[in-house]
């Protein structure tokens, strides 16, 4: 593989790291917010830690405008300094409202680099090296969530009441180096090319990337594949409803699965199960050890077994996992019990939606829309994280009922919810494995014979 290409897109996919870093650090920082600013459950729920996911959706919804505008390289540069100024701000914060106004311009951050880093990894890549380069992207948020919970364990005890504001803070770091290595990156050669028409700019990036003989012979592969686009077509036309609904539907069960919500409560979690304060965030570290364990698993296995097969394989893990979780909690079983079934359901994530998701989406629209679904996807997946994150709050905080001091129902809901999706792969999910593109387009249009 050319070196200097997989250096550019292992820096632009480093803007994974600061999203798996950011959305799960505030695992850490959630209890001792909770405690200073005493806030309602609803409150905490809407405003402390779900303000940074609606901030995703803002950013992933539109992330589009600015990566077609600007160039996908000065977006993610931009992304950069939103991570930054998140970070600090998030840290001096004095009072819950700018500190949610801050969570949500880094949930900016977030969403919009789920747009503009993969794209500018697939259009600088070629055909040959794309899956391997963009899969770098994934493998970082999962170390960037892996790091956040060493980051939180190591800082917890730092400097007493203020240790949240070190653990959010610490991210302005990765955020500097971030947006000063991004600046060394070229411009995407087929931004240039459709959004400039600058033909000698996008020449010469691909001159950088690669040699003088093969940099024209791909810039002419670029203008002939440009100049046979059509026209974009409403992805909203009752043509693409059956793309709509597999990708609303894997998004949907996403999230359902309850993944964010054992993420960013697990601390909360673990001690409730009997684990200390300094235990649960020790133990919080084996789930980001392996989640980065099984999601490089998935990636190994998504082409070898197909998109399905891993579905079936997570899904059957989400209900036995979630379920034994939540039994746990109903019988007070001890507390190391409970981390196993946990972890148990972090791999069955990790190795089955976590790894299909992104890829699943990107594949089943035609290139006419693919844009624009990628972007209905990705909307849909942040608009329910957002959800469970602000409503799970008020049912472990419950003071009566089914759910008072106690999560074990959350977790049975959830396990009911990867029954549908079980059967939802079993009898209404394609398999995209193996089939090119163009003949999925046309086969879930219902164009194919």
């Amino acid at each position: 593989m050319n070196q200097r290409i997989f250096k550019i897109s292992l820096t632009a996919a480093l803007a994974g790291f600061l999203f798996g870093f950011d959305t799960v650090v505030i695992s850490g920082a959630n209890l001792p917010i909770k405690e200073l600013w005493n806030t309602s459950p609803v409150f905490h729920g809407v405003f402390i830690m779900s303000m940074a996911l609606w901030g995703t959706v803002l950013g992933s919804l539109l992330g589009s405008i600015p990566c077609d505008k600007f160039g996908r390289k000065n977006t993610l540069v931009w992304i950069g300094v939103l991570y930054f100024i998140s970070a600090l701000g998030s840290a001096v914060a004095h009072d819950p409202y700018l500190f949610s106004f801050f969570r949500f311009i880094g949930g900016v951050g977030v969403g919009a680099s789920s747009v503009a880093a993969p794209i500018y990894i697939s259009e600088i890549s070629t055909p040959k090296n794309r899956g391997k380069l963009g899969a770098m992207y994934q493998f970082n948020i999962v170390f960037g969530i892996l790091i956040a919970f060493f980051s939180n364990y190591f800082l917890k005890g730092f400097d007493g009441a203020n240790d949240w504001r070190w653990m959010l803070g610490v991210e302005a770091i990765p955020a500097f180096g971030y947006t000063l290595m991004v600046l060394t990156v070229p411009k995407s050669p087929r931004w240039l090319l459709s959004q400039k028409q600058d033909e000698e700019g996008a020449l010469k990036t691909l001159e950088y990337i690669t040699s003088m003989e093969q940099a024209k012979v791909r810039l002419t592969q670029i203008k002939e594949v440009l100049g046979k686009s059509l026209a974009k077509e409403n992805l909203f036309s009752g043509k693409y409803n059956k793309q709509l609904s597999l990708a609303f539907l894997i998004a949907f069960f996403n999230q359902l699965s309850g993944i964010n919500f054992v993420l960013y409560y697990a601390p909360e979690i673990l001690e409730r199960a009997g684990l200390a304060s300094k235990e649960s965030l020790f133990s919080s570290i084996s789930i980001g050890v392996v989640n980065l364990i099984f999601t490089l698993l998935g990636i190994r296995l998504i082409d070898y077994l197909g998109r399905k097969q891993l579905m079936k394989i997570g899904s059957i893990g989400y209900i036995l996992s979630l379920a034994m979780v939540g039994y746990c909690f109903y019988s007070d079983a001890s507390s190391t019990l409970l981390l196993t079934f946990i972890l148990v359901f972090i791999a069955s994530h990790a190795v089955g939606q976590g790894a299909v998701i992104w890829v699943f989406i990107s594949e089943i629209f035609p290139s006419k829309v693919r844009a624009s679904g990628q972007s209905w996807g990705t909307g849909t997946h942040w608009v329910f994280a957002a959800l469970i994150t602000l409503t799970t709050p008020i049912f472990l905080d419950a003071d009566k009922g089914i759910f008072k001091d106690n999560p074990w129902p959350i977790f049975l809901f959830f396990a009911f919810m990867m029954v549908l999706q079980l059967l939802w792969v079993l009898f209404r999910m394609p398999e995209t494995k193996g089939v090119s593109l163009e003949e999925l387009g046309n086969t879930l249009s219902g164009k194919s014979k």
